[in-house]
């Protein structure tokens, strides 16, 4: 019996000591799994943008800095020698309005732009409706000369104003590259300082136009091609709409509007085509513009129109209104344009789908 003990223990320890060399032949699973923690990488979350604190109360565009400004409403030549003008592609609102012979003027409300230095002009002589325009902006009015009830109003109600010829010359200059009117300019800098040095206020309220990334022509009829028509069959405004940038492109009888001081052609974000009452007053052609009774209004957006109203806030703004409601615009620039309605609104405005 003894003897067969010893057998077994011989037996069982050879097993163990094979079961052990086994272990760590090459193609033998251990007895026991690895229990070393299994790492996953996980991916890094990409941060979310942080939002612009700010809005520009005239555009709606997102920026790091509050544009506090007073705005800068500046009168600027649109005769055909004056083309093309400069800076106003720095314009936050431009407005394009008759002035005498059927030629028009355009307004170019300067507020948010940081580009102070950048040559503006050719600049050209106020009327008492352009006065009308500028200040319900709360702007300071520049100009080179007036009409006589254009001067009355300004220095009898001490409008804010920077005029060339009587009363802000040293903020002006005149290049050489073109002939007098057509070759007044200033910039924002200058005119900035000719204001403070005429002791105008700086800390206004600047209003601000109501925007969404949606704007408010979804409804809309199709207004891909628009063309607008003043009173002069040789002028002829011309907008297409760019799908890439949901910009209105300008051009001026077929060319491209273009800003001489960067080569970019003017464009825009919202169109409003306004009809009004024009008065012609006297032989020369001045005009008196109703900028208070209100009426028909069209606004295009993302390549489609609304048919819409504008009446004078009490805010003294311009707004444009729907069924009681003023329409957003998209965040960007705004180009406003004022036509006859006396005759046909119709006939001063059209567009088609391409």
């Amino acid at each position: 019996m003894l003897v067969k003990a010893l057998k077994y223990t011989a037996i069982l320890a050879a097993v163990s000591v094979l079961a052990a060399c086994g272990g760590n032949q090459p193609g033998v699973s251990p007895a026991q799994t690895d229990s070393s923690p299994v790492i996953i990488a996980t991916p890094t979350p990409t941060p979310e943008p942080t939002p612009m604190p700010y809005n520009a109360p005239l555009t709606g565009v997102a920026s790091e800095t509050e544009a506090l400004a007073r705005p800068i409403a500046i009168m600027i030549n649109n005769f055909a020698a004056a083309r093309p003008q400069s800076g106003l592609t720095n314009a936050d609102v431009i407005w394009e309005v008759l002035a005498e012979g059927g030629i028009t003027r355009l307004i170019g409300i300067f507020q948010s732009t940081e580009a102070l230095e950048d040559t503006i002009g050719p600049i050209r002589s106020i009327r008492p409706y352009l006065i009308e325009i500028g200040e319900t902006y709360g702007g300071v009015l520049v100009h080179a000369g007036a009409s006589t009830d254009g001067y009355a109003i300004l220095q009898k109600q001490k409008k804010p104003y920077l005029d060339e010829i009587s009363n802000a010359g040293s903020y002006y200059w005149r290049s050489s590259d073109r002939k007098a009117p057509h070759n007044l300019y200033s910039n924002l800098s200058k005119l900035r300082e000719g204001a403070e040095k005429k002791g105008y206020k700086t800390d206004v309220t600047v209003p601000t136009y109501t925007f969404n990334e949606l704007g408010a022509t979804a409804a809309g009829e199709q207004a891909t091609s628009i063309d607008i028509h003043f009173t002069l069959k040789n002028y002829k405004v011309s907008y297409a709409y760019d799908t890439t940038t949901d910009l209105y492109k300008r051009s001026i009888n077929d060319e491209p509007h273009i800003d001489k001081n960067n080569d970019e052609q003017l464009s825009a974000k919202n169109l409003v085509v306004i009809g009004t009452k024009h008065k012609t007053l006297d032989n020369e052609g001045r005009l008196a513009v109703d900028l208070t009774s209100g009426g028909i209004a069209l606004l295009f957006q993302k390549g489609k129109v609304v048919e819409a109203e504008w009446v004078r806030g009490n805010d003294n703004m311009i707004r444009i209104m729907k069924d009681g409601k003023e329409l957003p615009f998209l965040p960007g620039k705004t180009i406003f344009h004022i036509v006859p309605s006396t005759s046909s609104f119709d006939s001063h405005v059209s567009w088609v789908q391409n």
